[in-house]
């Protein structure tokens, strides 16, 4: 049985992995005023930062419609017997509704699944269900396996400045004020498909980081260590490598896969957000 692995754009897979692993990918939006570009084809995370800092707004994000993943699945479907397809957290956006009435229309070949996370969280769901898939797993079974494993995913980041979840809502202005004049850099999580702050630290982002590293590694003792990423929307590479360093020091990853953030995820985090992101046991 040939089955097809497929997600949003949100998973923020590299171009490299995509490729690697066959997955279809289906862009979402982002409206730049009256422009409305394809997330990861025709839009950069450079052009978002452009666009914010002439216009002192965020650029709105769009979920495919329910036809727009009806023509992406039927297309698939001539060349595979079943897709699998992995939404961003169906708390974030209508993607996985739309999705879902969408595979309807297919009478059982197109299973959806609410990864209940966003950026490489979900990335790390699609890759699973990709080796699952080489290894002989039937569909139902590759969903029941990876529905199984949202709860277990640390879906979390640290962003350096806080503008850009403060323009979304997502950040008080007081929390702005105060993270800005103490260095206050929040660790966000995600629970139950939601994004929430969890702790916060003082420092410079590099300070900061090394904290949340170390944080991650006591917290999650027990872990998958086929692989983990490191996602980041525009980071220095040397804020990237230092990130590395002390990941590999710390874990024991068969693969640290690095990424940078979408147009829709960078639209809502900002420049220098960076995260690392596995499976827990």
């Amino acid at each position: 049985m040939k089955i097809k692995i497929t997600a949003d754009s949100t998973c923020d897979l590299s171009p490299e992995l995509v490729e690697k692993y066959g997955v279809g990918i289906i862009p979402l939006k982002v409206i730049l005023g009256d422009e409305t570009c394809r997330d990861g084809i025709d839009v950069t995370p450079q052009k978002i930062f452009g666009y914010v800092k002439e216009t002192g707004v965020l650029p709105k994000t769009a979920a495919p419609s329910i036809d727009e993943y009806a023509e992406f699945f039927g297309g698939l479907l001539k060349d595979c017997d079943a897709i699998i397809h992995y939404n961003i957290s169906a708390k974030a956006s209508s993607s996985h509704d739309n999705a879902a009435s969408a595979a309807k229309s297919f009478k059982g070949k197109v299973f959806v699944v609410d990864s209940e996370a966003l950026s490489t969280g979900q990335g790390l769901l699609v890759l699973k269900a990709c080796d699952l898939a080489a290894a002989g797993k039937k569909p139902r079974e590759i969903v029941e396996i990876t529905e199984s494993l949202r709860p277990k995913l640390n879906t979390s980041f640290v962003p350096d400045v806080l503008d850009y979840l403060h323009k979304g809502g997502r950040c008080s202005l007081a929390s702005l004020i105060g993270a800005k004049v103490l260095r206050l850099h929040p660790l966000i999580s995600m629970k139950e498909g939601q994004m929430y702050a969890k702790k916060k630290y003082m420092g410079n982002l590099e300070v900061c980081l090394k904290k949340y590293i170390k944080d991650l590694a006591a917290d999650y003792p027990r872990y998958d260590r086929t692989r983990c990423f490191i996602t980041h929307s525009s980071c220095e590479p040397e804020v990237v490598e230092m990130a590395r360093s002390i990941v590999k020091e710390t874990f024991s990853f068969a693969e640290i896969l690095e990424t940078v953030a979408g147009c829709v995820v960078t639209s809502h985090c900002g420049k220098n957000t960076l995260g690392v992101l596995f499976i827990a046991e």
